[in-house]
């Protein structure tokens, strides 16, 4: 079959890609409500109604005792005082009864149990003959009434109701065995590209495992759609058109990841324009621009970008009020909240974009830190507590606007995150981990931006806490001094965290030889740098410095990375020789390494912070021995400062306290 060419890649905006997508799925009945089924009420948690549900049976059906305690006829009771007690002859005036037992004909109250005296009228021994009252009783008192909960015929819950299990037991308090649901919508997901591999498998150079079905799948899910994952096939539009063909007829929606773009071997808007209607390709949103919108046979098809932040948009966007939609349901409303955006953020003109962002509360506002961008970051999805949306004819946001988050996490949690910044360490993510694992409800978020740029922070109280180890070139001393010149009205306490080495990160075996900081001067010798502002950075200039080394002299010092984990992943890709970092991140991923300092890496906290209950669980952990014994066993650690006080730097102070 000859290959028909797809229109070139658009870029129409996303208002004008929602508006087609909807209309051209009401044209080809693809927005009706999905039919319904019958299912047993044990399986009927979180299905919706397909039909409204209609009381069989009252509830309660008959008229039922509320208490344990005698049914008696209320008018019998008149009359009784404390003074004149009356009594009520046992089977014929007062009958016993259970909580939930029906009444007796003719009765129509209960006394309660230890409201009676049993008595006898004789006295001969054996069961009692009366019971004794000292008040009258109320008719119907201590009865439930039939139909006082559920009236036989009455509305129990409505069509397009998604069932909670409250909702569950009305149903079958009033008389159900079985509710009628809407069929679950069902998502073909097919993942394409020759590059794929299975999660698990062996992986080369070039390989991508595949993971993305695993995401929507799982967001399929989320909206209580049925996913069924397809094997991926290589970029082939004959295997691709193929498969799309075969599960048309079983499927409400497919979703082909991958090849939605305009290049030699993206195929999906062919497949779509082959099959039938392509209502859109490309949209003006950043990530996730080639973005393929259209129908075949009645069925939705959107074709998501490869990357997976772009694939993710792009069904929260398309596919997630898709699915809510045919099952008569309207997407649920995140929450929103305003925030102070840290750091500036340049956008594209031209295009909506969505900026993920962390966020959490400092003092009395909520800070948002841009999460790092790009539309193959995953873990910018697993960081991302919101989205911020960025207008098409915006040029971006200035460091300290106020925006409009739309979140993805409670509200309320912004109030229990601890939120820090500055320097990397391999430390802080076992702090991380064991703040939730020990204070459930609450955790601690960081960005890594480099001990300068957190100090930064610092000053505008977007950080509860910094990491840093800047080392000041005159006085040989680390932070006290920064934190004197950059945060001068401030009070700040700082704590001693580690001793770490820093030294020669280098590929196992050390091929080149590599020994010192000379040796990166040498032309065969790639090196790897971290950011301006990194302590790092401050420690390599000043070294080179005392060494009389020229930086321009070494390949690759203008190459950056922001990490520790990023410097040795360099490395170990072959794509540098050599960087400097801490032997933890070597070891992490199987490098060699020459120590060549021994730096203090402190965590930098304002006064009112640091004695405040926010901070209180974070520094019982830091002063606990598990945590000590955790991070000494990363290698290259020594915490003998951890959690002692080095100094309280008042404003205006000239030296700690």
């Amino acid at each position: 079959m000859a290959v028909r060419k797809a229109p070139y890649l658009q870029d129409i905006p996303l208002s004008e890609a929602l508006e087609r997508w909807w209309r051209g799925l009401a044209d080809a009945g693809a927005l009706e409500p999905l039919p319904g089924e019958r299912v047993p009420l044990w399986d009927a948690v979180g299905r919706v109604t397909a039909t409204p549900v209609w009381a069989r049976l009252s509830e309660p059906h008959y008229h039922a005792s509320a208490v344990d305690g005698y049914a008696v006829r209320a008018e019998e009771t008149i009359g009784a005082t404390e003074t004149s007690p009356k009594r009520l002859r046992i089977g014929e005036q007062a009958v016993y009864v259970d909580t939930g037992d029906p009444l007796p004909e003719g009765m129509n109250a209960v006394i309660m149990l230890e409201h009676v005296q049993p008595v006898r009228e004789t006295s001969t021994a054996g069961e009692p003959t009366h019971i004794e009252i000292l008040t009258p009783i109320a008719p119907w008192k201590n009865v439930r009434l039939m139909g006082e909960d559920i009236v036989v015929s009455q509305l129990v819950v409505p069509v397009n109701h998604r069932l909670r299990p409250q909702d569950v037991g009305a149903i079958a308090g009033a008389g159900h065995d079985s509710v009628i649901v809407r069929r679950r919508p069902k998502v073909a997901i097919l993942p394409t590209g020759t590059e794929l591999v299975p999660p698990g498998a062996p992986v080369r150079p070039g390989d991508i495992i595949e993971f993305n079905s695993l995401v929507l799948a799982g967001m399929v899910e989320e909206c209580g759609g049925e996913a069924i994952r397809m094997e991926a096939l290589p970029d082939n539009f004959e295997l691709i058109r193929e498969a799309v063909d075969r599960v048309l007829d079983e499927v409400d929606m497919v979703i082909i990841n991958a090849g939605s773009s305009a290049g030699s071997e993206d195929f999906t808007a062919k497949v779509v324009q082959d099959l039938g209607t392509l209502f859109v390709h490309g949209v003006a949103i950043r990530p996730g621009h080639p973005i393929v919108l259209g129908t075949a046979r009645g069925k939705a098809i959107l074709g998501a970008p490869g990357f997976p932040v772009a694939a993710v948009l792009s069904f929260d966007l398309f596919a997630r009020p898709f699915l809510y939609r045919v099952q008569g349901l309207e997407p649920p409303v995140r929450p929103r909240t305003r925030a102070v955006l840290t750091r500036k953020v340049l956008s594209p003109m031209g295009e909506d974009e969505f900026l993920r962002v962390s966020v959490g509360r400092v003092g009395s506002r909520n800070v948002a830190t841009p999460l790092k961008r790009g539309a193959s970051v995953i873990m910018s999805l697993v960081l991302a507590d919101g989205v911020v949306r960025i207008p098409r004819f915006s040029e971006g946001i200035h460091e300290g606007q106020e925006v409009d988050v739309e979140l993805f996490v409670p509200p309320d949690l912004l109030e229990r995150t601890v939120v820090m910044t500055g320097s990397h360490d391999l430390t802080i993510d076992l702090l991380q981990d064991a703040l939730q694992r020990e204070q459930k409800g609450r955790r601690l978020i960081s960005t890594n931006v480099g001990s300068l740029s957190g100090l930064m922070a610092l000053k505008k109280d977007e950080a509860h806490l910094v990491g840093s180890h800047l080392l000041d070139e005159k006085t040989g001393e680390y932070n006290i001094p920064y934190v004197r010149r950059y945060v001068p009205n401030r009070s700040v306490v700082v704590l001693g965290f580690v001793y770490r080495d820093q030294g020669l990160i280098l590929p196992p075996g050390n091929p080149k030889n590599i020994r010192s900081l000379e040796d990166l001067t040498r032309e065969d010798v790639r090196f790897v740098n971290r950011q301006r502002g990194a302590g790092t950075r401050i420690l390599l200039d000043y070294e080179l410095k005392k060494r009389g080394i020229n930086p321009r002299r070494i390949r690759g010092y203008e190459r950056v990375e922001y990490t520790h984990l990023a410097v040795a992943a360099a490395v170990k890709s072959g794509a540098a020789d050599v960087g400097l970092g801490i032997l933890a991140a070597a070891r992490a991923l199987g490098l060699d390494f020459i120590p060549l300092f021994r730096e203090r890496y402190d965590l930098l906290i304002p006064l009112e912070y640091y004695e405040s209950d926010i901070l209180a669980p974070v520094l019982e952990i830091i002063r606990s021995d598990r945590f000590r014994d955790a991070v000494e066993a990363l290698g290259g650690y020594d915490t003998s400062i951890m959690g002692e006080v080095i100094a309280i730097l008042e404003p205006g102070s000239e030296g700690g306290g």
